[in-house]
């Protein structure tokens, strides 16, 4: 069984930074894929990006160039780096593992807040 818990949400003037961070609790060891995803009011959750235990990483199209996502396989523990935040990225980020480069797995965190305002 594996317990995520996300950090670093919050809010911020467009063209700032945040970093979320993600700590995994059980066998993290035995998750390939690790990704963050958000969900914004009155939208479905989406995918942001994914890692693998390999350090492969996939994003969607409107964070490339702005967003990390990274992994510390040591401290058992993803990270996203967000830079030049615009409004339309104010959502709830979530942490997720167990899925794969394109879909969620099992596991999810409590979700935590990132607001942008313009």
């Amino acid at each position: 069984q594996v317990q995520l818990v996300e950090s670093g949400g919050g809010l911020v003037q467009a063209g700032g930074s945040l970093r979320l961070s993600c700590a995994a609790s059980g066998s993290f060891f035995g998750i390939n894929v690790m990704g963050w995803y958000r969900q914004a009011p009155g939208k479905q959750r989406e995918l942001v990006a994914t890692i693998t235990s390999g350090g492969l990483t996939n994003y969607k199209d409107s964070v490339k160039g702005r967003f990390t996502i990274s992994r510390d396989n040591a401290k058992n523990t993803v990270y996203l780096q967000m830079n030049s935040l615009k409004p339309e990225d104010t959502a709830v980020y979530y942490c997720n593992g167990g899925g794969t480069t394109w879909t969620y797995g099992d596991y999810w965190g409590q979700g935590t807040q990132v607001t942008v305002s313009s």
